[in-house]
């Protein structure tokens, strides 16, 4: 059997109970609004990470699109100059067989 408790008793677990709860709540506050900044903090710190693997992967790829420029633009140089030499080697075929027809036809070396 229960004994009824005095007034003040009674009053004084009340205030008890109310400061207990008000001392959880505030705990529980305090620990949401710190799970926030851990929170906030990791969003942030992912967000970074994030952008320098983008950049990376930007660089990377610009890197390599320079590169394949550059070696295309090596390959069209060599093909341009390997088709120079072929001409200039023809041209010089065709004036020594020239000079050598003048020569003979107008005849520079016949007594």
């Amino acid at each position: 059997k229960k004994k009824k408790r005095p007034d003040q008793e009674q009053k004084a677990v009340q205030i008890q109970a109310w400061w207990r709860g008000t001392l959880v709540r505030r705990t529980l506050l305090h620990a949401a609004l710190r799970a926030c900044v851990i929170q906030h903090w990791w969003k942030v710190t992912m967000t970074k990470l994030l952008e320098d693997k983008r950049r990376a992967a930007l660089e990377f790829y610009a890197q390599q699109e320079r590169a394949v420029v550059k070696l295309q633009s090596l390959v069209r140089m060599w093909r341009i100059r390997l088709r120079y030499c072929h001409l200039l080697h023809a041209v010089r075929i065709i004036q020594v067989y020239w000079r050598w027809h003048n020569c003979h036809t107008r005849g520079f070396f016949q007594g």
